[in-house]
């Protein structure tokens, strides 16, 4: 279901670059605040959609993450229920969701005793972020500012909603496997013009190539 994701990378130049700069500053900064908050790790997946994040950040033990990913263990995790069925923040200990796996159980066997919570934004584009104790139970205040945390990931992570139609065909053709010449022949527009298209697209998206706009735009769901 859930895969570790390559590094998200943002653009590099004028405007964009520099909104694009803050962006990956606040979550470097946040994901840094959320690793002192929980002293034996996090799991945070950010924007999912189609049952898959756009961003994924672990950082629990790696036995236990090797457990997670070789059981298939997001598919049924009681967590990731919860997260995708409500949204707020709750403590582990407090989600009542059947785990016939013993997910939580076995999360304990590794450190992960106590933990919490954190579900914010629309279902069609979710984020989740799991936080662990190995003593106690995360405190009221503690919780809060991880809600903050998660706030802020959420929106720095935020993908482009749309492209134009015209950014759409340059980038669909492609896709279809026509290459420069050929898709400019089908629309009726010069080769430098439709290359025009694919740059524009490539600022829209964040992108520093065709390919990686291709594979975000996949990612999307705007193709």
């Amino acid at each position: 279901m859930w895969r570790d994701n390559e590094t998200y990378e943002f653009l590099t130049k004028e405007k964009n670059a520099r909104a694009s700069e803050r962006d990956s500053k606040s979550l470097q900064k946040n994901f840094d605040r959320l690793s002192q908050l929980a002293p034996v790790g996090f799991s945070a997946g950010l924007h999912i959609r189609f049952a898959a994040p756009l961003i994924y950040v672990r950082t629990y033990d790696e036995a236990w993450t090797r457990v997670y990913d070789e059981n298939a263990y997001a598919l049924r995790d009681p967590l990731v229920f919860w997260g995708l069925g409500v949204k707020g923040h709750t403590r582990w200990s407090a989600i009542r969701l059947p785990d016939p796996f013993n997910i939580l159980g076995q999360a304990r066997s590794h450190g992960l005793a106590f933990g919490a919570v954190i579900s914010f934004g629309p279902i069609t584009s979710r984020s989740i972020v799991g936080m662990a104790h190995n003593a106690r139970e995360f405190t009221d205040d503690e919780i809060a500012e991880a809600v903050e945390i998660v706030k802020n990931l959420h929106l720095a992570a935020e993908p482009p909603t749309e492209l134009t139609p015209a950014q759409i065909e340059a980038l669909r053709l492609l896709a279809d496997g026509d290459r420069h010449a050929a898709a400019a022949a089908k629309l009726g527009i010069s080769e430098s013009a439709f290359k025009a298209r694919l740059q524009s697209a490539r600022v829209r998206l964040g992108a520093r190539t065709t390919a990686q706009a291709l594979k975000k735009a996949r990612e999307y769901q705007l193709i």
